[in-house]
């Protein structure tokens, strides 16, 4: 296993992210465990998760999968760097109420105590923002911050979709008060949406966050989706048949299937290999549903793309170019 600092922090990281989204609503408990087991067998080290994971009336679910797991022993969670995120509301009953929800330091206090009793242990590696919250002034988020620093229930914060002057704004009020600020940014980033590449990537370099790359396949746009539906009959779905009713984009595609099987690999794991090779990238988020897609993001590891790869992924998949050249007329 690969291993990264996390922007700047002194956690070593793995270069590969285990994001668990899917614990709960699509994998069962039991496999859940056994992908973590593997993951972590490996070398994985980097568990990501949000308070919300679960979703609906199982809200926080995600987050007990995870806990069970920890309590199972095994030096399970000395081994591991757990990040989750606070925004959502997480009112009972399914109910909405003021102050269940966003960065007020009410809502902070409130939501690190009840992921720590979900995730079964008394401290949280990377505490994240999981969205940018217009109404709380980032003078009272970093006040209950440091709170929680001082109180041993987190080491470190992080952001989850922030544009690139919501990083700076973070990151110079804090460091007004002479705190540490942000250390991580997570961010959708991938091949089809490189838009990060703009504001948000050089933000997060120029304050010495890791960026943490979210749907590094696209919602399975960059998984082989043409070639599945040709040989297996299987359909594309969620953010992949979106974009795949767009003739351009179809066309992107499969250009790009067709370049990767030219070179014989597989798309899901080049694209996950091409982000490992994107400045400032810490490691993508990989969401494994079963072991053998576990698997097979382990392998996006070992892959080496070639300079002329990349220069046929790139032109296929323009980026907006380097900034502020970008902005240029």
């Amino acid at each position: 296993m690969k291993y990264t600092q996390l922007g700047r922090t002194g956690l070593k990281v793995s270069r590969l992210v285990l994001g668990t989204m899917n614990f709960g609503p699509q994998t069962d408990e039991a496999t859940s465990h056994g992908i973590m087991d593997a993951a972590l067998d490996a070398g994985l080290n980097f568990v990501d998760t949000a308070n919300v994971y679960g979703w609906g009336e199982n809200k926080g679910r995600t987050e007990e999968i995870i806990g069970s797991w920890f309590a199972g022993g095994g030096g399970r969670r000395d081994k591991t760097v757990l990040a989750t995120k606070v925004f959502g509301n997480m009112a009972g009953g399914g109910e909405v109420w003021p102050n269940h929800d966003k960065l007020s330091a009410v809502n902070i206090r409130r939501a690190v105590d009840a992921s720590l009793r979900r995730l079964q242990t008394d401290y949280i590696d990377v505490y994240q923002f999981h969205h940018i919250d217009r109404s709380t002034p980032f003078e009272e988020i970093w006040q209950a911050i440091d709170v929680l620093v001082q109180q041993g229930k987190i080491l470190y914060a992080g952001s989850s979709n922030f544009p690139g002057y919501k990083i700076a704004q973070a990151n110079e009020a804090a460091a007004r008060h002479g705190r540490v600020g942000l250390v991580s940014e997570q961010c959708l980033y991938n091949l089809a949406e490189r838009r990060a590449e703009m504001e948000v990537i050089p933000a997060a370099r120029d304050y010495g966050l890791g960026v943490i790359p979210w749907s590094p396949l696209h919602g399975g746009l960059l998984g082989g989706v043409l070639k599945k539906e040709a040989t297996q009959g299987r359909r594309a779905s969620g953010r992949a048949a979106d974009a795949l009713r767009d003739a351009r984009t179809r066309e992107q595609i499969q250009a790009y299937e067709n370049l990767l099987d030219k070179h014989g690999l597989e798309p899901g794991e080049a694209a996950l290999a091409w982000l490992l090779t994107r400045p400032g990238v810490t490691g993508p988020i990989v969401g494994p549903r079963t072991p053998e897609q576990l698997d097979s993001a382990l392998r996006a590891l070992e892959l080496e793309l070639g300079e002329e790869l990349l220069a046929s992924l790139d032109e296929i998949f323009p980026g907006p170019g380097p900034s502020p050249e970008a902005f240029a007329w």
